[in-house]
């Protein structure tokens, strides 16, 4: 048996399930500005443009950007300490964010936060692929993207509970406190081996030269070039977060044109994507792999026939009187899809490239999703409603809700054909390394 194929330890599901607690926080701190919307909107007097650019370009431009010399990073040095080190950053900084005065105080923080939060997910993703055989990779991704849904309700349920409590500034210096605490705990863990180390026997040899930065860059490039199903992939991925970007407008679209108050529906929403969101990570990270194994045909197939079930519902999610059920339902579903996607997403991003770059792919992987996808989403949502409101059009939270969600339908046919293709291009790869 090689190393690549050794089962996973109850270690390495611990270890996946600390990591999953850290990008808990990491989805929080991320989130807590478009939940506390309602709050922090009208006290620092923000247009929705501006809002738009503080949950949007702001945030995600330094993120994305950055996220690849951290995911390069993340292939090249002790990978615990790196995820440390952001923790302390981030965590800083949010506890900062907690001072705001107006846009730009609250901004500034913002732009550096990213830095310190790119390093996550491309750190974490290299490391549990380095500690999960490839049939259980769609699992772990899943469980650890289980961490977007879980942020997403914490940050919702801080809004219901914690707010009227100490306030949204109190949030903000929390959270950040919270943060230092897993740092030093990150800190003291022991760095997990690197597959490309290891023999065929799982022992640890000598580590290889590693290559320069323009070697890896030049890896990605080529790995994209070659790999139909991991560009289609990618750009599935990126139109769907368009409608997850314009998302971040929901808790104003729900009190401003859906009548709900603003505790109500934090609390409301906060519950449901608990239970919707972390039933679809595991439902896309384990269903992925069974039907990865069982038709070979690849999880971007899973991911087709999810969306295209699910797509047409939001559609309907814009129109559905609020006092309905259906409403409900509708939400759940959108939270349910939200959370399925990214085990499948990552799993098979990791399946398609050479182990070494691993974590640099992940990080291109997230700034193309981040900046086109969701920072078009949210921008240009911000931008639509203003122009909107300006030219007094009724219900101008709806109608840019529904252009993004009409958007993310491309998701569906580039899905399909990344299924098409998955099975020729891992066997390439497979010759190529």
């Amino acid at each position: 048996m090689t190393a690549q194929e050794t089962d996973a330890t109850s270690r390495d599901y611990g270890f996946l399930i600390f990591l999953t607690l850290i990008n808990v926080l990491n989805i929080v701190d991320r989130q807590l500005i478009a939940s506390l919307a309602n709050w922090i909107k009208p006290e620092l007097g923000l247009s929705n443009t501006q809002f738009g650019l503080l949950t949007g370009l702001v945030f995600l431009f330094f993120y994305a950007v950055a996220g690849v010399f951290m995911g390069i990073l993340a292939d090249r040095v002790d990978r615990n300490r790196l995820i440390a080190f952001g923790l302390v950053v981030w965590s800083a900084l949010t506890a900062i964010s907690g001072m705001a005065k107006g846009f730009l105080s609250l901004a500034i923080p913002r732009l550096f936060i990213g830095i310190g939060e790119s390093i996550m997910t491309p750190t974490a993703m290299s490391i549990l692929s380095d500690r999960f055989p490839s049939k259980n990779l769609g699992f772990a991704a899943g469980f650890y993207y289980m961490s977007a849904p879980l942020g997403v309700s914490l940050s919702l349920l801080v809004a219901a509970y914690l707010e009227p409590l100490i306030g949204w500034r109190g949030c903000f210096y929390a959270l950040g406190a919270l943060g230092i605490l897993f740092c030093i705990i990150m800190v003291f863990l022991k760095e997990t081996p690197r597959k490309s180390q290891m023999d065929r026997q799982g022992n640890s040899v000598k580590s290889p030269e590693l290559p320069s930065i323009k070697q890896m860059l030049g890896t990605t490039w080529n790995a994209f070039a070659r790999s139909p199903a991991l560009k289609l992939t990618v750009f599935g991925a990126v139109t769907f977060h368009v409608f997850l970007g314009a998302a971040m407008f929901e808790q104003i679209w729900f009190v401003e044109e859906r009548g709900f108050d603003p505790n109500d529906i934090a609390e409301i929403t906060g519950w449901m994507a608990l239970v919707a969101g972390v039933a679809g990570n595991l439902a896309g990270g384990i269903g992925s792999d069974y039907f990865l194994h069982k038709t070979g045909i690849g999880r971007p197939m899973f991911m087709f026939w999810i969306t295209l079930f699910i797509m047409p519902v939001m559609l309907a999610y814009r129109f559905v009187d609020p006092a309905s059920p259906l409403f409900m339902v509708c939400m759940f579903l959108a939270l349910f899809q939200y959370g399925c996607l990214f085990g499948p997403v990552f799993g098979t991003v990791q399946e398609l490239v050479p182990p070494q770059i691993r974590g640099t792919v992940t990080a291109v992987v997230l700034m193309m999703i981040s900046v086109i996808g969701i920072g078009f989403g949210v921008t240009f949502t911000g931008v639509l409603v203003d122009w909107l409101l300006a030219n007094n059009i009724d219900s101008p939270y709806t109608k840019s809700l529904l252009f993004c969600t009409g958007i993310s339908f491309l998701t569906i046919p580039l899905f399909f054909f990344a299924g098409r293709y998955f099975d020729r291009d891992r066997q390439a790869l497979k010759e190529w390394v």
